[in-house]
């Protein structure tokens, strides 16, 4: 019993420390080809895109450092990818991803969220999206393949959110243009991955799940 006490306290603090992956897309499985909306490869949500123009075309190139991405061109000023979460049971959530631009599509966003899917606050009012091309610099880096390994040069985050988006049935992130580009500059996303840290009760059932299974090897 001592021995199952203890690993019981040692998941639990270990949980308590680390953040845990509540979603995210690589779009391997989920491969967009529309407005979505696109499940994540692990965990629970939506992600889809929103465009003012109709013409809009969404697709899937490569992305960093895989085969797939999400894509789009036509972009106006509001124009967005947003993705969506329940945080029930976590708190602290963050954000991370990567993002990059054609030489013409759009390089200057927004990062905003919401709990109701009708007012988005800016969490980072305005950030660069590095454009997507092989170049010395400054910053040095390659164009996206799917050969290639990830470049942490394109990554955004993680962006730590506010205490008001703990422990809520949904929570939406949306990546929204801040200008207006020629109709065929493109902008994709990928690796977009959503984290927080497991609530006291949400860690307890981790907990009695490692102690049902210590009890099953005995």
């Amino acid at each position: 019993m001592k021995v199952i006490t203890a690993s019981l306290a040692i998941v639990l603090m270990a949980t308590a420390a680390n953040a845990a992956v509540i979603a995210e897309w690589t779009f391997e499985v989920s491969v967009p080809a529309s407005a979505g909306p696109f499940a994540p490869e692990t965990g629970a949500g939506e992600a889809s895109g929103w465009h003012t123009l109709s013409g809009v075309v969404y697709s899937n190139p490569v992305g960093n450092g895989s085969n797939e991405s999400y894509s789009s061109n036509y972009w106006s000023q509001g124009d967005y990818y947003q993705f969506k979460v329940s945080t029930v049971g976590y708190t602290n959530i963050q954000i991370s991803w990567d993002q990059a631009a054609s030489s013409t599509g759009p390089q200057s966003f927004a990062l905003q969220y919401s709990t109701d899917g009708f007012t988005f606050i800016n969490l980072v009012p305005s950030y660069t999206v590095l454009v997507n091309t092989t170049t010395a610099g400054p910053p040095a880096r390659n164009a996206w393949s799917s050969t290639g390994t990830r470049q942490s040069v394109y990554t955004l985050g993680p962006i730590a959110g506010p205490a008001s988006l703990d422990n809520q049935a949904t929570v939406y992130f949306r990546m929204a243009s801040l200008v207006t580009v020629a109709t065929s500059g493109t902008n994709r996303v990928d690796n977009v991955l959503i984290e927080g840290v497991p609530e006291p009760m949400t860690m307890a059932l981790f907990g009695l799940g490692a102690l049902a299974m210590l009890r099953r090897r005995k």
